[in-house]
């Protein structure tokens, strides 16, 4: 077997998805913390909810980070792409905004007309 050669723009690619989910983790924590500070009940309830989502995806972002740059140092031909942990994290997003608007039109004391 052939050991395979690894150009530095794989280990560089690698590094800006890492930063690329923390950027959207970052957008993330800082809806939450606006929530958090200045919204009402519903609103603090909901930005506790979106800090747990956003440490959910740094968590994914990290372990993802640090598989794939075990899998380039050891040289792994194998897939570097994940099938099932986007779609996870998309439908934790939606769940987290759908309990957002849940609780928003199910308050009594914010009723919108």
């Amino acid at each position: 077997m052939v050991p395979l050669r690894v150009e530095p723009k794989v280990y560089f690619a690698n590094e800006r998805t890492f930063l690329s989910w923390l950027h959207f983790c970052v957008v993330l924590g800082g809806l939450a913390l606006g929530l958090l500070n200045f919204g009402d009940r519903v609103g603090q309830i909901s930005g506790f909810v979106f800090t747990l989502v956003a440490m959910i995806f740094m968590g994914y972002a990290v372990n993802l980070y640090q598989s794939r740059s075990s899998m380039i140092r050891r040289r792994d031909p194998g897939p570097y792409d994940d099938q099932s942990g986007p779609y996870l994290l998309c439908a934790v997003l939606f769940l987290a905004i759908g309990l957002n608007f849940y609780l928003k039109f199910t308050s009594p004391s914010n009723m919108i007309f």
